[in-house]
């Protein structure tokens, strides 16, 4: 099968960390939100979208803290097989038309015309190489005035680990140190 394929099976579906969190409540160290993806195929929210060996996803995200606090962070992706170990992630940042709580899958109304669109400045597309039957990728991004997000993933057939770690001049700032633990639902 090729990578692309067999990635489109992996990062489709419904996810949640709950098995990470609930381990960490009982050894009394709450770290990570409760966090949710929803990651749904979008090709038929994008109009005008040329022609391209990938697939167009949307990735709903919902977190809640353990100081009670939530947070939504959605986003829009394209998805390149590359080669046949190798698919290219495009982030794309919405137009301002968009509010980012209305990139929903389940929203009747979402219809993104292509040339809205614009891959987003401060994520660069990055790859997942494939190997031993998952994908990994590490694509660290500089912000400018000190500020760096590195996205590390590892992403297998029912499972994905997701660190999001945002620096300011080396200092971290995202509140949890490990990768947030997802299990397919």
């Amino acid at each position: 099968m090729p990578a692309l394929d067999l990635f489109r099976t992996y990062i489709t579906g419904d996810f949640d960390n709950r098995q990470q969190v609930e381990r960490e409540r009982k050894n009394g160290t709450p770290e990570h939100p409760f966090a949710r993806h929803i990651n749904r195929l979008a090709d038929e929210k994008l109009r005008n979208a040329p022609s391209r060996n990938g697939f167009w996803l949307i990735e709903e995200s919902y977190y809640t803290y353990p100081d009670g606090s939530d947070k939504i962070n959605h986003h829009l992706f394209f998805f390149e097989g590359v080669n046949p170990q190798t698919v290219r992630l495009y982030a794309y940042q919405l137009p301002e038309s968009l509010p980012m709580a209305q990139l929903t899958h389940d929203n009747p109304a979402l219809s993104i015309d292509f040339s809205t669109l614009q891959v987003s400045p401060r994520f660069a597309p990055a790859e997942y190489t494939l190997t031993d039957g998952q994908f990994t990728l590490h694509a660290p991004n500089d912000w400018g005035n000190g500020m760096r997000f590195t996205l590390s993933e590892t992403i297998g057939k029912d499972r994905l680990h997701v660190m999001e770690l945002l620096e300011k001049d080396g200092q971290r700032l995202t509140p949890y140190s490990t990768p947030i633990e997802y299990d397919r639902i």
